[in-house]
C-alpha cells in the first residue's frame, strides 16, 4: 500500500498520476434545505390565501393612508337643505272669533283688537254648540290640517297658551274660540316680538358631524 493511499481505502483506490478518488457530499443536507424552502413557500401561500379570504368577507375595504385617520364623519352643510316657508302676514289670515264663555261682548272686543293688529276678521259671534262653555283654556285655535304649520302659529303669537287643533274644513279661514281662562290678548309689543321670532330662520349648523 502506498503512503498516498487515503486511510480506510484498503488499497482499493490508488492514486496514480493525476487520478484522485471523488468524495461525495452527504445527501441529507440537500434534502433538509429543499424541505425548508418548500415549507417557507407553503407558509407564504397560506398567508396570501388568508389575506384574500379576509378581503372577500370584509368587502374589500381600503385601509387609510399612512399618517392619516380614517373616519365616517361627514361635513355638515353650511346652509339648510330645505328652507322653511316664510309665515304669512297677519293681513293674509282670515279669522272668525267666537265666544265660548258666559261673559258677553268678548268676541267683538277680541275681534276689534285683532283688526287693529292687521288680521282679517271675517266675523265674531257666540261659539257653536259643540264648543260653547266647553273650552277650559284661554283659547282654542282651529283650522284646516295645513293651517297647523301656516296660519295658526301666526295667530298664536297674539295669545300665549292657546291650543291649536285641525278639523276637516277645506278653506283657509281659521277660528279663535275664547275659553274660560281668557283675560286678554297679549300686549302688542309682546305679540310683535313673538311674530318676529317666528319669522326668523333657525341658524344653520356648522362643522363636522360624527
Amino acid at each position: 500500500m502506498s503512503m498516498l493511499t487515503p486511510p480506510g481505502m484498503g488499497g482499493k483506490y490508488r492514486i496514480t498520476g493525476n487520478a484522485y478518488p471523488r468524495m461525495r457530499r452527504p445527501r441529507n443536507r440537500r434534502r433538509i434545505a429543499l424541505l425548508a424552502v418548500a415549507a417557507v413557500a407553503a407558509l407564504g401561500l397560506v398567508g396570501w390565501g388568508t389575506l384574500q379570504l379576509i378581503d372577500v368577507f370584509t368587502g374589500g375595504e381600503k385601509k387609510a393612508v399612512a399618517g392619516g385617520k380614517q373616519h365616517d364623519c361627514k361635513p355638515a352643510t353650511t346652509a339648510r337643505a330645505v328652507t322653511a316657508a316664510k309665515p304669512p302676514k297677519p293681513s293674509e289670515i282670515k279669522v272668525n272669533v267666537y265666544n265660548a264663555t258666559p261673559r258677553s261682548g268678548l268676541a267683538k272686543q277680541v275681534g276689534e283688537e285683532l283688526k287693529k293688529r292687521g288680521f282679517q276678521v271675517v266675523k265674531f259671534a257666540n261659539a257653536p254648540k259643540e264648543y260653547d262653555k266647553k273650552v277650559k283654556g284661554a283659547a282654542l285655535l282651529i283650522g284646516a290640517p295645513k293651517s297647523l304649520d301656516v296660519q295658526l302659529p301666526v295667530l298664536a303669537t297674539q295669545l300665549k297658551g292657546a291650543e291649536k287643533k285641525a278639523d276637516a274644513r277645506a278653506g283657509q279661514e281659521v277660528d279663535l274660540i275664547i275659553g274660560d281662562k281668557f283675560t286678554s290678548l297679549d300686549t302688542k309689543k309682546d305679540a310683535d316680538t313673538a311674530l318676529a321670532a317666528l319669522a326668523k330662520p333657525a341658524p344653520a349648523p356648522s362643522g363636522d358631524t360624527c
